[in-house]
């Protein structure tokens, strides 16, 4: 694969199209030096993007937390992904929009005087997490805790909020595995790098609270297959022990889509029926 600088294609910035090598932006931007960025990562399965307006009002919300308004609606957002999969000639892909503070009059930790810039890029991406899907990814336990709603604004879907999950992707990487379980600044299970969780045990399904970290749109999506599925779910707070006991696991994201998990340090995991069900639900889902 050509590194992500240097590929053939378009991307939309700033309200108009780019040849993708020109979609560039300034060494003193400030989101690069400060992290005011926000992002959504979003799939379109043959044609129409999945949940596409939900991304779009999501990524409004997210620069509305950590204090900076996109210059764009809901509408517009939606227009220009459509833009860009047009352009490139795409019905399967990844679209990534990101919105940032630019370069500007102010280079401190304060803002307010630079402008707030928006782009949209999109790329054919296969599985995340390789064959994953039919053995089960193997997961490390990251040392790395998901911060308290009093230390970050943990519902925006923030390019900060991520430097720890990219260290503990890292790690994972280098012991051989696919990901890396985090828990909470409380001690409690929370996610995985990039992805939410889920756990069966005796036919039910457990998953952790999202009150300090991202309640995903696949996540919201899953829970509301299972209920239709007459399987109770708990969102409740789950302690390490606990991972002992449960029989199965999965993954749920806009990129992991839904991913079984195999492994999570010392504690293993079945792929079995009900992890492949709503794999397979989900697959029918996006494409209906």
């Amino acid at each position: 694969m050509a590194a992500y600088s240097d590929r053939d294609g378009f991307i939309w910035m700033d309200g108009k199209l780019q040849p993708w090598r020109e979609a560039n932006v300034h060494i003193l931007t400030h989101a690069l030096h400060y992290a005011s960025s926000v992002f959504e990562g979003e799939r379109c399965y043959d044609g129409k993007i999945f949940r596409g307006r939900d991304h779009s009002a999501r990524l409004l919300k997210s620069g509305e937390l950590i204090d900076m308004d996109i210059p764009y609606s809901v509408d517009e957002i939606e227009a220009a992904k459509a833009e860009v999969l047009k352009a490139n000639n795409w019905d399967n892909a990844y679209i990534r929009a990101v919105a940032w503070r630019g370069a500007g009059e102010d280079m401190g930790v304060a803002s307010k005087r630079n402008p707030v810039r928006m782009a949209i890029a999109a790329w054919e991406w296969g599985s995340y997490y390789g064959d994953a899907k039919m053995k089960g990814a193997k997961l490390d336990i990251a040392k790395w805790k998901r911060p308290s709603p009093e230390t970050a604004p943990s519902q925006a879907k923030a390019a900060g909020l991520y430097m720890i999950c990219t260290m503990s992707k890292h790690a994972a990487e280098a012991k051989g595995c696919s990901d890396a379980m985090m828990f909470d600044y409380r001690g409690y299970v929370a996610e995985a790098t990039g992805a939410n969780m889920f756990f069966v045990k005796d036919g039910e399904v457990h998953t952790p609270l999202p009150d300090c970290f991202l309640n995903g749109l696949t996540r919201q999506t899953v829970i509301g297959m299972l209920k239709d599925k007459q399987i109770k779910v708990h969102e409740r707070h789950i302690m390490p022990e606990e991972l002992e006991g449960f029989q199965q696991c999965w993954l749920t994201g806009t990129a992991a889509e839904v991913t079984p998990v195999g492994q999570i340090g010392d504690y293993n995991f079945e792929v079995g029926a009900m992890a492949r069900d709503v794999a397979e639900s989900y697959e029918k889902l996006v494409r209906a």
